[in-house]
């Protein structure tokens, strides 16, 4: 009779009985807590988060309580600037999101139409301004985001990759500011270059440096330039310079509406009262929505998980993302559609954001025109504000403004009523065919001007 299979089994050791049920327990883990958690962001890639933040908030929080300052510099005396000139390549960064690897990274920057969200990708580029610009800088200096010049949607993504974030410091004098110019594109395979269609985000940043001891501007080292590409991009960041001081001039404050303007204005005026009279047979057309109608709200308390370095201010990322994200909305609400984000126009950090303080964000439609592809453009602003918790009566402060083009398949206008309307849509009506300019512009010029040394073959401008 053959004997029964249980006799065959091996019997176990207690510790091989405890070592597999450790072993077991382990797996169980595992698998009901993901397994990538140190790729867990907070819209900032974790990479790009440890080189904005140095120190926990509780220990920043308890230090500034025993020192009654909330100053981030160390109790020595901080690293002297070193001013000797740099080269492009020196400040050059290179980080790769694994989004197509990673689906729990993904997981965080997704919509809810599986597609990328851009709101946190500004984040991450906000972050890597920072990191640029400290390695321009070295670590003796403080340096903000002052503005942000320009933001332009080159490629549309189609697709789930992964994805490469580049930039470094494309013009610098040796005064307190310095351009840093950024792209995303998709991340080309092993041993290949970013090819120009890949593209799919490039934008650039004005950071400003500070003293850490006296708050002032400071100067930062000057660029070296060592090849005909790093001219062109010097060159391109001088007329970007140059051009922000132009349109100041143009500004609406100025410069008052031309001749042009001042026609346009009175024809949706007389527009208007024939729309509000009764017995006039003009109607106001379905498409058409009136300014005041577009404005919608946000308010929110400033948590310490979205400050900068400095630990006690909002970093500006955090501002970008809210803002677009306000606009995009706005954008749709007028539109009645799912609209594409185009260009963000030149757009300033105008006071910091401390943390733990209230936000008031307010988006509204200022300008709309049709697209020469079909379809409308729509230019939304966004004005934010901060107030101490305590909303003391003096304490409301403008901290930026920003204004994000999107393009909607539908055909829609907006019709401003009051005088200060009216100067916001001329305003809005000046910035556009500034984009328009820059965009025939880039066109024409659209070469491949690749950034830097080590950048050389990741950045196109």
């Amino acid at each position: 009779m053959a004997a029964p299979s249980f006799q065959r089994v091996v019997p176990l050791s207690l510790s091989s009985v405890l070592r597999r049920v450790l072993s077991s327990r382990t797996t169980v883990y595992h698998r009901r807590f993901h397994t990538t958690p140190c790729r867990a962001t907070d819209g900032v890639f974790k990479e790009l988060t440890e080189m904005r933040v140095r120190t926990p908030w509780i220990e920043a929080l308890r230090r500034s309580r025993e020192t009654g300052s909330q100053s981030a510099a160390s109790p020595e005396d901080p690293p002297k600037p070193n001013l000797a000139p740099k080269r492009m390549s020196d400040s050059y960064v290179r980080v790769v999101l694994p989004l197509s690897k990673d689906p729990w990274m993904l997981d965080t920057y997704s919509n809810y139409t599986g597609q990328i969200r851009t709101g946190t990708l500004l984040m991450d580029l906000d972050a890597l301004a920072g990191v640029v610009a400290y390695k321009h800088t070295g670590e003796g200096v403080s340096t903000v985001t002052a503005a942000v010049d320009r933001i332009t949607i080159r490629h549309p993504l189609k697709e789930i990759c992964d994805l490469e974030l580049s930039g470094q410091v494309t013009f610098a004098t040796g005064r307190s500011s310095m351009e840093v110019s950024l792209q995303i594109a998709k991340a080309a395979e092993p041993g290949q270059h970013i090819k120009p269609e890949d593209v799919f985000m490039t934008c650039a940043f004005t950071m400003v440096s500070l003293d850490p001891a006296t708050n002032k501007s400071t100067n930062i080292a000057p660029l070296t330039l060592t090849n005909s590409a790093e001219r062109a991009l010097y060159a391109r960041g001088e007329e970007n310079y140059n051009a922000k001081k132009k349109r100041k001039s143009s500004h609406i404050l100025q410069k008052a509406p031309d001749a042009e303007e001042s026609a346009l204005i009175h024809k949706m005026w007389t527009d208007s009262l024939a729309y509000a009279d009764s017995t006039n047979p003009a109607t106001q057309p379905a498409t058409m929505v009136s300014m005041t109608k577009t404005t919608i709200h946000s308010t929110q308390i400033m948590q310490p998980q979205y400050r900068n370095r400095h630990n006690f201010m909002i970093f500006g990322g955090f501002l970008l993302k809210a803002t677009f994200e306000l606009a995009f909305t706005c954008a749709a609400s007028f539109s009645h559609t799912r609209p594409r984000f185009v260009n963000l126009d030149p757009s300033t950090f105008e006071e910091p954001v401390p943390v733990g303080s209230v936000l008031y964000t307010g988006a509204n439609v200022t300008y709309t025109e049709p697209d020469p592809n079909g379809g409308t453009r729509i230019q939304v602003m966004v004005r934010t504000h901060v107030r101490n918790v305590e909303h003391g009566e003096h304490e409301r402060k403008s901290t930026g403004t920003f204004f994000y083009t999107f393009h909607s398949t539908d055909n829609m206008s907006v019709l401003p009523q009051s005088y200060g309307e009216f100067m916001l849509w001329v305003s809005g009506r000046r910035r556009a065919h500034h984009l328009t300019a820059t965009l025939e512009s880039e066109a024409k010029t659209a070469a491949n001007q690749l950034l830097g040394d080590g950048g050389a073959d990741h950045i196109t401008e």
